[in-house]
Order: structure tokens, then C-alpha cells, then sequence
């Protein structure tokens, strides 16, 4: 028999695994000893009020011992001589929709414009040192997509929309810790998650896909209404029955390709802002009500949203313990995103803070028709980038002065290598975005004490919350409505926002190209 309970536990005691079972005892009304078996199922902390305490919640079994968990590994299968499927990006759709084709006996065809995982560094010292874009091989491109050194966070709402659980199995399967399976709010880190994503590609590879890196897909082969394969670095054709595109919200060059050969794309609502930091012992303080912070306790994090204009503003991928970066995809731009190490340990604490946006705030760029929205998007990153010294540096002004409409004359401190220079970040904003921030940010200073500081840097552009197109799909087959084969999937595709969402929107998109290949896709235990 399998019981449930759930306890409080001061910061102190989270290791003394005896005081625990002893408060789970005394939960269920038995004695110690009755206690067979007890297993931690979820880990949350409640800062509400007063000290912070850990809510666990433990399952017990006061008879036989849990059945041991499925060994997804076994599932896998050798897909050698398994029918091609292409899957154009290496990010979490396109990676998960490969482990799922390892089950279902496809054999995946990966093609990447960008370099594996520890290629990619290289590229990622150059944008930070020397302000050296490269436009195929960066934050956002390459292996493992934008969230491999930008924090790696996998917490998700879209649970409704597949396997959340077997998502992060999958996860722990390949290096990541066992911890992200009971975290309220899951995380691995950009110094432990590409190890994660290099171990998927062993797997991959061990059981027969196709991984290739430098692979810029520049055309795809249509004829009849039907996908036939792709074009890769405008020289070499790659044949298909099915191509999965797993691109990423940033691959504008994939949105422009579309539209020139009249397949259907659609504007799609985001959010565009700055990117607030803080740091970090304030919001440790403000959110624990305690300076400093309990060992035991991790770096403090926040959320806040409110409604200006009958629009939300929203902090957005808030890294507590740690740094922002730059994550332009072109020279010309500045782009700002964040990013924390695993044990969260930096100075600083950031988030985007952002506005959505939907048709009526890009009407002065209704000419760019379906590309209106990101016309409005780049507009502002090139802004940035023009106030500059044409480096890498992001304009900047304090919190404040912001919210007041005036220049900076210095800066506190901040992570951000290639460094800020002030800036009046509130013109640079097209200024009805500026102003939904502007009171947005007063809101929020009276909703969280502290928050509203003359110690905290405003840093733009957030602008690559989500894609500002989508690629439309039929909502049963996967498929575009005009071309039969052709799957879009994850982030890119406007189906998805952060790694477990489009690691789920993979592993579906995967099942929907084996129905339509009539490969048998039945319900498997997880």
C-alpha cells in the first residue's frame, strides 16, 4: 500500500533524512517502524511567511518496495536500416523527436547550420570577447539550440501537451541530476547541460541516426504539394518522404524560405522588453525576508505580472545566481538573454521583463505584411546596436532613471562581459513599449518591496521571447496544410516556449510523421 504526505522542513534540516521520516510517521498517524519504504516525489519552498521552509512531499509504502522505474534506454532501437526521416535543427524538438523515432524504429537524418557543443564555445568567447558575431553558430544556433548555454531551466505549464515526466527521465537518462524529476522548478545549467545534449547525440548516433553539424538547410524540395527533401549549403540535395523543421525561434532565414515559395506562414503575438538585472543578496533579502541567506537555501527568484493598457507585462526567464548575455544571431544587433550556472552563484539576478505585442502594436510595419511583428522585433535590436560603438556592449540605464526618462550618469555593476554603456534605453524602445514597462515596473516595485532600485541595471534588448511567426500545422496530422510531409515543430514553429515544451512538441511531431508513414505508434508505459 502506497500513502502520501506532505511536511515542512526548515532550511537546516533538509539533509537529516531521519527528522523527515519522522514527520511523515507522524503525518500518517504510525509509528517509524511502520515505514517500510519512503521515496521524495516533490521539492518546493514556501517563502510566503516568515523564515522559508521546504515543502517535500514523500510517498511511503508500508510493504513491498516501489517498482523500480522503466529503463527508457531499452525502448531504443537500431534504426540503421529504418526509413529516413530529416530533421532540420538540433535543438530539444529536434533532438527528442529523434530519441522518440530511436523507439518507433525511424531512422532521424539531423541537419544543423551550427557546430556541436563544444565547438560552439569558441564562437560564444568571440561574441563575448571581441563582439564577433557568428550568424550560423552562437546563443541561439547550434547544437542543442538557444537554451544549452542559456540556463537550461525546464520548467513548463504545457502539461497537457505530452510526457512531461518521461521529458526529464530522458534527461537524467543522458547526465542530468535526478533532482530535476522532484523540483517544483527544475534546472541543470549551462556548465552541466551540454554534456547532457552531447550524450542525446552519442545516443543517437550509437543506434543509428544521422548527426550532421555545418549543414545549413537552404532550400526545401517541393513538388506536387509534397515534400521530396532538402538543399543543403545551397549545393547538395538530401531526398525525404517527411522533414520535421525544429529550427528554433530565431532562424529568420527558414521564415523568409517559406514565404518565397508560397507556403503559408502566419503573424504570431510575442513580447519584447529589457532585460532587468538585480543584485542578487537584495532579491534574496526582499524574497526571504532574511539577509543573508540560509546555506541550505538556494538563490531566491521571482515572478510578476500585471496588465497596462489591457496588455501584460511579465518578467520573463528569471535567472536567479546569474549572468546576461549576448545572444544576437547577425552582426548589426544587440540582443540580450540570461543564463545561470547549476549552482546559481553569481552576484546577480536578472529577468526579462516584457511586453506582449500582438497586430495592433505592429501597424507601422503592416507593409512587411506576415512579417510585421518581426520587422517591429528587429527594428528595436538594430536600435540598440547603432547607439553603440558597434561592439557587442548593450545600452543600459539604471532602474530609476528608466522609469524617469533620463540618462544614466553611471552604472552599478553588472555580469554582462562585453559590458554597458548608458544609454536612454526609453527612447531607443518604440515608446509605446516603453511606456507598458514604465508603469509596469512601479506596479511591480509596490508588489515586491525593494524591487524598485537605483542598485538594479535596465540592459536592451529582450527581444527572442518567442517567434514572431508561425508555420501553420494541421492540429491532428502535424502536417502544413499545403504540403504533405513537411512537419513544423517546436519553438520556431510557434508551438512551443522553453526546452521541455519543445522536447514534448518533438516527441509529438515525431508520432504524427510515423502515423503518416503508417508506422505502428501504440501506447507505451512511462
Amino acid at each position: 500500500m502506497i500513502r502520501q504526505a506532505d511536511i515542512r522542513i526548515a532550511p537546516g534540516l533538509i539533509d537529516d533524512l531521519s527528522e523527515h521520516r519522522r514527520r511523515v510517521a507522524r503525518q500518517l498517524g504510525l509509528a517509524d517502524e511502520e515505514i517500510r519504504h519512503m521515496r521524495l516525489v516533490k521539492r518546493s519552498i514556501d517563502a510566503r511567511k516568515g523564515m522559508p521552509v521546504y515543502v517535500l512531499r514523500y510517498e511511503v509504502s508500508l510493504d513491498e518496495p516501489f517498482a523500480p522505474e522503466p529503463v527508457l534506454s531499452e525502448r531504443f532501437r537500431d534504426v540503421s536500416a529504418g526509413k529516413e526521416v530529416i530533421i532540420v535543427g538540433a535543438g530539444p524538438a529536434g533532438y527528442f523527436a529523434a530519441l522518440e523515432m530511436l523507439e518507433l524504429g525511424l531512422k532521424p537524418v539531423i541537419f544543423d547550420r551550427g557546430k556541436d557543443v563544444r565547438a560552439r564555445r569558441r564562437d560564444l568567447r568571440a561574441i563575448q570577447q571581441f563582439g564577433v558575431v557568428n550568424p550560423h553558430s552562437n546563443y541561439c544556433f547550434g547544437e542543442g539550440g538557444a537554451g544549452t548555454y542559456s540556463d537550461g531551466k525546464l520548467y513548463t505549464r504545457s502539461h497537457k501537451r505530452g510526457d512531461v515526466y518521461k521529458a526529464l527521465k530522458l534527461l537524467v537518462a543522458h547526465g542530468a541530476r535526478a533532482d530535476i524529476l522532484i523540483d517544483a522548478h527544475p534546472h541543470i545549467g549551462s556548465n552541466k547541460l551540454p554534456k547532457v545534449v552531447a550524450n542525446i547525440r552519442e545516443t543517437i548516433l550509437h543506434h543509428g541516426g544521422q548527426i550532421h553539424f555545418g549543414h545549413h538547410v537552404t532550400d526545401l524540395i517541393v513538388r506536387e504539394g509534397r515534400v521530396r527533401g532538402v538543399v543543403v549549403n545551397d549545393e547538395r540535395e538530401y531526398p525525404a518522404e517527411a522533414v520535421i523543421l525544429a529550427t528554433g525561434h530565431s532562424a529568420r532565414d527558414v521564415y523568409y524560405l517559406l514565404h518565397r515559395k508560397g507556403i503559408r506562414l502566419e503573424p504570431k503575438p510575442f513580447a519584447l522588453g529589457v532585460r532587468i538585472e538585480h543584485p542578487q543578496a537584495l532579491i534574496d533579502e526582499i524574497q526571504y525576508k532574511h539577509s543573508p541567506r540560509h546555506p541550505n537555501l538556494p538563490a531566491a527568484s521571482y515572478k510578476l505580472v500585471c496588465q497596462v493598457d489591457a496588455k501584460g507585462v511579465f518578467s520573463f526567464c528569471m535567472c536567479p545566481g546569474g549572468l546576461v548575455v549576448p545572444a544576437a544571431t547577425a552582426p548589426g544587433e544587440i540582443v540580450v538573454n540570461g543564463m545561470s550556472m547549476s549552482r546559481r552563484d553569481s552576484a546577480w539576478a536578472n529577468s526579462g521583463t516584457v511586453t506582449a505585442l500582438d497586430a495592433q502594436d505592429w501597424q507601422a510595419w503592416a507593409h512587411e505584411g506576415v512579417f510585421a511583428g518581426l520587422a517591429l522585433q528587429r527594428t528595436v535590436e538594430q536600435a540598440c546596436f547603432q547607439a553603440g560603438d558597434g561592439s557587442q556592449k548593450a545600452p543600459a540605464q539604471r532602474l530609476t532613471d528608466f522609469v524617469a526618462g533620463r540618462m544614466s550618469t553611471t552604472l552599478p555593476p553588472a555580469s554582462y562581459i562585453p559590458g554597458l554603456f548608458s544609454a536612454p534605453v526609453h527612447e531607443l524602445l518604440p515608446d509605446f513599449i516603453y511606456r507598458r514597462l514604465q508603469r509596469a515596473v512601479r506596479i511591480f516595485g509596490k508588489k515586491m518591496k525593494g524591487y524598485f532600485t537605483a542598485e538594479a541595471n535596465v540592459i536592451a534588448t529582450e527581444s527572442r521571447t518567442s517567434a514572431p511567426v508561425r508555420i501553420p500545422r494541421d492540429p491532428d496530422t502535424r502536417m502544413h496544410p499545403q504540403v504533405e510531409g513537411l512537419f513544423p515543430a517546436g519553438e520556431g514553429a510557434g508551438y512551443a516556449g522553453g526546452i521541455i515544451s519543445a522536447a514534448m512538441d518533438g516527441q509529438n511531431t515525431a508520432q504524427a510523421v510515423a502515423r503518416w508513414l503508417g508506422v505502428a505508434v501504440t501506447e507505451r508505459a512511462n
